[in-house]
């Protein structure tokens, strides 16, 4: 079965992003639908698949991390928002955000 999962890693601090809320939004007919928002744990991570099952089907999606809390206006970044395509909804997709309160990076993980 097919999921979407995401950690954050505070490269800055040399720790896990913990306490991130994530909103989750799906394209459908040409705009962005509001899916869900997530959090992560102590660890980074979020304590379930962002989306697996039913609810995680082929198309574009977008999460949007809310970095300007997490670093409480220390730096540039505020929202950063992550648009992606699934493909193959029975794969794991990871969307890992590793990043520093002036920059930030992500690939497709494993």
């Amino acid at each position: 079965m097919g999921k979407l999962t995401t950690h954050v890693l505070d490269t800055a601090n040399g720790r896990p992003g913990a306490g991130i809320a994530i909103d989750v939004a799906m394209l459908q007919a040409g705009s962005w639908t509001a899916l869900k928002t997530v959090k992560t744990n102590a660890d980074g991570r979020t304590d379930a698949p962002v989306l697996e099952g039913d609810s995680f089907r082929a198309g574009a999606y977008e999460l949007v991390f809310h970095l300007g809390s997490y670093f409480k206006g220390q730096g540039f970044l505020d929202l950063v928002p992550v648009r992606f395509v699934i493909m193959d909804p029975a794969a794991h997709y990871h969307v890992p955000l590793l990043c520093s309160p002036w920059g930030y990076t992500t690939y497709r993980g494993s």
